[in-house]
């Protein structure tokens, strides 16, 4: 198997300098995030909106700042997810949404639409096959 490169940053701010934001920035643009191709390419920026009353997710000026420097490269970003499978506030993509705009992440604080991968339901899926599964032989994938 192929070494993968491993990109990292001092996240300190003690100093003047970069703040987060640009230093997230820097750090995929030094991953080759430009060598990508989204000119006019719908681009799914995946991540976990957080259980309300939680503090267990990314921040979304995070997630703008991926979906500024997407849109910057020719890509029309927006922030996904799916359901969960056990009962809760992301059961269904209603609730699911109300928790996202509850934990902050509305299309005016992170500059792009918030679509739920797997549907309405959770049950809009596809199979999708894991060559050489040991345990798993498909995935559904939202």
């Amino acid at each position: 198997m192929e070494k993968a490169n491993v990109y990292f940053t001092n996240m300190r701010t003690v100093s003047m300098g970069d703040n987060l934001l640009q230093k997230l920035q820097k750090l995929m643009l030094a991953a080759g995030i430009k060598d990508i191709d989204f000119s006019r390419k719908f681009v799914a920026i995946k991540l976990h909106f957080g259980e309300p009353g939680n503090l267990a997710y990314l921040r979304p000026n995070y997630s703008r700042a991926v979906a500024d420097l997407v849109r910057e490269l020719g890509g029309k970003p927006f922030l996904t997810d799916c359901n969960t499978l056990y009962v809760g506030r992301r059961k269904n993509a209603l609730d699911h949404l109300g928790a996202a705009y509850e934990n902050g992440f509305s299309p005016f604080s992170t500059g792009c639409h918030v679509i739920i991968g797997d549907g309405l339901k959770g049950t809009d899926e596809a199979l999708v096959p894991v060559p050489n599964g040991e345990y798993v032989k498909q995935a559904r994938i939202g």
